[in-house]
């Protein structure tokens, strides 16, 4: 897991789930290659680590990789970090994150925005600012009334000049039923300033708009340097 995505995820689980007294969290992609989300999970929660392998952090081996195996409306926090990249038909999968979870239930996604070609089997997918949205459409389209409460892309992480993540993330959080809206008001947006392209629910701005990626605006910024340094 890269520095990013574990904090992100601690930010999601500060902002949605610390004030829980208890809660069912499954991980969705939680073999643990250089960390986990479950370090940054509150103690009161039930962590269940779901993957396609065994391996360290792995309490359930998926048989179908499009087939959770709980029952619907038993979940109270879905999260899934660095893994919707690999799963060839992500869509399908979404649709399973909504039946499992409470009506009240929260799904957190973390994907790439940017990045290496990694196969963990497969490569296939990077996530936009508009994906989130995309994906409340697909779910209302199949009948679950599902809302974007917030969505941002990730800022890499650096140490003065030195690039420590190279990772864009787009993070992404959903409610189940949008009649519920009102049990959570507060979002990792309303603190949280290192981002791009940011989306509240009920907002038509967006926070820190830019249309250019954050790698694309360092050539830029590079370019311009050296045309400088030639006059």
């Amino acid at each position: 897991m890269h520095p990013s995505a574990l904090l992100h995820g601690s930010l999601f689980f500060e902002t949605y789930v610390a004030k829980c007294s208890s809660a069912l969290v499954v991980d969705l992609g939680a073999q643990d290659v250089n960390g986990s989300l479950r370090e940054v999970c509150p103690p009161v929660c039930q962590y269940l680590g779901v993957d396609v392998v065994e391996g360290k952090g792995v309490d359930i081996v998926l048989q179908d990789p499009y087939k959770l195996p709980f029952e619907d409306s038993t979940v109270d926090f879905v999260v899934s970090s660095s893994c919707f990249e690999h799963s060839e038909m992500f869509w399908v999968l979404f649709l399973e994150i909504l039946r499992i979870l409470k009506p009240s239930g929260i799904c957190y996604l973390n994907v790439p925005s940017n990045g290496s070609f990694h196969r963990y089997p497969v490569d296939c997918w990077r996530f936009y600012p508009d994906s989130g949205n995309a994906l409340v459409t697909w779910a209302k389209f199949n009948h679950y009334p599902s809302v974007l409460l917030e969505a941002f892309t990730g800022r890499q992480i650096r140490t003065g000049n030195s690039l420590i993540n190279e990772w864009n993330d787009y993070v992404a959080i959903f409610l189940k039923d949008e009649a519920l809206i009102t049990h959570f008001s507060e979002r990792i947006l309303h603190q949280y300033r290192d981002f791009d392209n940011g989306y509240l629910h009920g907002s038509a701005k967006i926070l820190n708009s830019q249309s250019m990626t954050e790698d694309k605006r360092d050539i830029y910024a590079l370019l311009q340097k050296l045309n400088a340094n030639k006059d």
